[in-house]
């Protein structure tokens, strides 16, 4: 996608009263990050969204940079073990995920001749593969027109548009007909095209127009902003609570996850006890967590007494 889109007049004011200001402080802005260069593979895209679902960026970034150097491609991925795939996951959490990129992997190297697909009902078919994942791929890496509809965006235009201070728990009808609204008309439109305008909103809404703490002062939409300029009412819905983890079953599992990644080989039962004990009611659910991580696919059981990753 273009690093800095032209700057000529727009015909469409109205539309692009919102495009002008956005493209011009993404240009200055926005953040220099490998799968937003003009080199990067859709590999690397895919890689990248898969990785950031609920991780900081900044988490993110040694993982996909060593994944890549060691898989540049999917078909170098799609040979491995599974197992491969979970332990180079490390300790960036939901480790599931690793499971569905090699899966994509494989499916990318059998379907599309280990070419990740540009086409978005192609992208769908991939396992782990979601609505805003393949619109996300389909647009960052070859700058198709798609509605690409993260929490970021989300929290943006619900703001701008909607004057709310969050959107609805889950994305409906009317939210994706707004946010349709907004995208750049293709050919390209005199101020940018429609994948940069997608990254340059998901840019806004992760460093200024943030949940917890909007920058305002900051914002190139600040004077367009219906939520700030009907004096920033409250969230009208359920209570929005962060997810919990010590003592939750995502802990533990993380925790038996770690030896199992750690380890050359099986492990014993022994040191997964030791990773996750005090009590008896710590114990089942360590036993708890043991059985779920077989049944996910993120550890197998070599012998009565040993686990590994698959």
């Amino acid at each position: 996608m273009p690093a800095h889109p032209p700057q000529s007049l727009p015909q469409n004011a109205a539309k692009t009263s919102l495009h002008v200001p956005v493209f011009a402080w993404y240009a200055t802005h926005a953040r220099d990050l490998p799968w937003r260069r003009p080199e990067a593979s859709a590999w690397s895209v895919l890689v990248s969204e898969l990785m950031l679902q609920q991780t900081p960026v900044k988490r993110v970034l040694p993982v996909h940079q060593a994944w890549l150097e060691r898989w540049p491609t999917p078909a170098a991925l799609a040979v491995e073990p599974t197992g491969e795939a979970v332990r180079a996951w490390g300790r960036l959490g939901y480790p599931r995920r690793a499971l569905r990129l090699h899966a994509a992997a494989v499916a990318i190297a059998e379907r599309h001749d280990g070419e990740v697909p540009a086409d978005l009902d192609d992208l769908l078919a991939l396992p782990g593969v979601g609505e805003y994942t393949a619109a996300a791929v389909a647009s960052f890496a070859y700058g198709r027109r798609h509605v690409v509809l993260d929490t970021n965006v989300r929290r943006v235009l619900g703001r701008v548009l909607g004057g709310v201070e969050f959107p609805a728990t889950s994305l409906n009808r009317a939210e994706r007909e707004r946010a349709a609204s907004v995208v750049p008309d293709e050919p390209p439109h005199p101020v940018g095209t429609a994948a940069t305008w997608a990254v340059a909103v998901m840019e806004l809404g992760a460093l200024v127009c943030t949940a917890g703490a909007p920058r305002c002062g900051e914002c190139p939409l600040a004077d367009q902003c219906a939520w700030r300029l009907a004096g920033f009412p409250a969230y009208d819905g359920p209570p929005r609570r962060g997810q919990a983890w010590a003592g939750t079953d995502r802990q533990c599992r993380g925790r038996l996850m770690a030896v199992l990644r750690d380890a050359d080989g099986p492990v014993h039962r022994s040191a997964l006890e030791a990773a996750w004990s005090g009590t008896a009611t710590l114990a089942d659910q360590r036993e708890r967590c043991l059985v779920s991580l077989v049944a996910d696919g993120l550890a197998v059981r070599t012998s009565p007494e040993t686990y590994a990753l698959p």
